[in-house]
């Protein structure tokens, strides 16, 4: 199609002078995936071009099927939504500060649960691949960021339970703010996998093999998966410091809230669903689930400092999907090297899908971004007016 070409060597000229290596974009409507594709350089040593077929970590858009997960478990009867979370661990959490006041599942997807990330989540979380190749980088630590050797690497349920429960190994009452459970946003990554934990407890099964099953395999998202041994690993971009230096590949422990490896082609997939979804016809969840997952579940009192941007994820939530000041909706995602955003459109109908593997630059790549997003916005429109005619 001459308008998807016209797009295409626009997005290529600026993959040319971009701040990152390689991105990925994929544009929906509410019926159809009307673009995707990749740009720019995949590996800079094999000069490897990246594609739509491009496979890369999500960081924090991975939570958004948290919630997804929840409520297909709910349809299934294997949980509720207000249970509280000790009805299905194997140990018990509580915020020291208010043990009467029981922690719910709708606290952790809506990040009111008073569970906060502490240093302890932070530093241990990211664990170095196990490969003979990076042997010599077991002991890089890049702040924010420490990477871990894998024979650090644990289970989710010990992981969690050594940093919440009383007796584990890192517990702290810093892991708990004194804000009572319920009460208050409070953004937790910590949180988001351990609603992932409660889910594989209630439903008696992992959380990849839970979301394979019910997300991955129906969408048909084969390239996506939880792990390298999940994806065509041949097909992954390394992730950069800058445009030159490259960070060693990693995993998370905690890998529910942000450790889904995918590719554009994957996520035009998984937009559309959602897209489908919030109009009443998504095929993943009832139309009352999908109902539950896209309603703004706080109010005003629940936020200490409200992001009142259009574009921030953070001025309410639904089960787990964020909503803007204006109730456009979706997530953003931040890792070592990268950067990653899924954001809906409600009255345009637009689903759009946008990751870099290079550590994001405020202002430069935010000028990069700009132009990407306006370009696809404008092809939006083109796009979609072209497919309704040809109908």
């Amino acid at each position: 199609m001459q308008t998807q070409q016209e797009l295409t060597e626009k997005l290529t000229q600026i993959s040319k002078t971009a701040s990152f290596n390689g991105f990925g974009v994929a544009l929906v409507s509410d019926k159809e995936v009307l673009y995707q594709n990749g740009f720019g350089v995949s590996n800079i040593k094999t000069s490897t071009k990246y594609t739509e077929n491009t496979v890369q970590n999500i960081a924090s858009v991975s939570k958004t099927f948290i919630g997804l997960a929840i409520l297909k478990a709910q349809e299934l009867g294997k949980l509720n939504l207000d249970d509280p979370i000790n009805k299905y661990l194997p140990f018990n959490i509580l915020n020291p500060g208010y043990p009467e006041v029981p922690i719910t599942i709708r606290h952790l997807v809506t990040h009111t649960s008073s569970i906060v990330d502490t240093e302890e989540y932070l530093t241990r979380n990211v664990i170095l691949r196990d490969t003979i190749s990076l042997v010599r980088n077991v002991n890089i630590d890049i702040s924010p960021t420490k990477f871990n050797p894998p024979s650090t690497k644990t289970s989710l349920e010990d992981f969690l339970k050594d940093l919440l429960e009383t007796s584990g190994e890192w517990y702290s009452k810093e892991a708990f703010s004194k804000r009572k459970p319920g009460s208050t946003y409070e953004y937790s990554n910590v949180g988001a996998s351990l609603a992932a934990l409660v889910l594989e407890k209630a439903a008696g099964t992992t959380y990849d093999k839970f979301t394979t099953q019910y997300i991955l395999s129906p969408l048909k998202m084969n390239s996506s998966g939880w792990s390298f041994s999940a994806i065509e690993f041949s097909n992954y971009s390394p992730t950069y410091q800058d445009k030159q230096t490259p960070y060693p590949y990693y995993s998370l422990i905690g890998y529910p809230d942000g450790g889904l490896l995918t590719t554009s082609s994957d996520m035009s997939k998984y937009i559309l669903e959602l897209m489908k979804g919030y109009h009443g016809d998504g095929t993943l969840l009832s139309e009352q689930s999908y109902k539950e997952y896209f309603t703004p579940q706080l109010t005003a009192e629940n936020f200490i400092n409200r992001s009142v941007s259009e574009y921030s994820d953070e001025y309410n939530m639904g089960i787990t999907m964020g909503f803007g000041s204006t109730g456009n909706f979706g997530h953003t995602g931040g890792d070592p090297g990268m950067f990653s955003v899924i954001w809906f459109y409600k009255d345009k109908k637009m689903g759009r899908y946008f990751i870099v593997n290079t550590d994001w630059d405020s202002n430069l790549s935010g000028k990069d971004q700009k132009a990407i997003y306006d370009l696809l916005d404008e092809y939006y429109i083109k796009l979609n007016s072209l497919s309704r005619r040809t109908k």
